[in-house]
């Protein structure tokens, strides 16, 4: 997860930050209905880190959060990709360094699965998510009838 500041907060100048470093702040979120794992592990790692409820902004877009923050309406917490790929002035974005707040990505495909499509999916998976394209490692799986 990454936290989207504007350019002038506390906590913009380091490079990575905690959820307790936004604390103080009014948070810009996805709605739960978007993705509640998400949104449960956020509400979760406040609760034990004693962050009180603050104010939440739901945005529909990733434009929309970008442009909040920019107005100095608060901060977004968002997933890498949507917090990565776009850009503002006066906006800085970077990785939150909460252990609950990491989430990790699987490719599960079948074996004997020679569809063109499927397989040009996971070569553009595998080359926009994994770094070092050798550390993955095939498993075999049973599937029950």
């Amino acid at each position: 997860m990454y936290a989207v500041l504007p350019d002038g907060h506390a906590a913009a100048s380091g490079e990575r930050l905690r959820l307790q470093d936004l604390a103080g702040d009014d948070w810009i979120l996805f709605p739960r209905s978007v993705n509640a794992v998400i949104y449960d592990a956020i509400a979760e790692t406040a609760a034990k880190e004693g962050i009180p409820a603050r104010q939440t902004h739901e945005i529909i877009t990733i434009q929309e959060a970008f442009y909040l923050v920019s107005e100095r309406a608060g901060v977004a917490i968002l997933p890498r990709p949507s917090a990565t790929e776009f850009r503002a002035d006066g906006v800085v974005v970077l990785p939150l360094a909460d252990p609950c707040l990491s989430f990790g990505a699987c490719l599960i495909m079948r074996r004997d699965d020679d569809s063109k499509l499927v397989n040009e999916f996971a070569r553009a998976f595998l080359r926009k998510h994994v770094r070092n394209l050798g550390t993955g490692r095939q498993m075999e799986l049973p599937l029950s009838a």
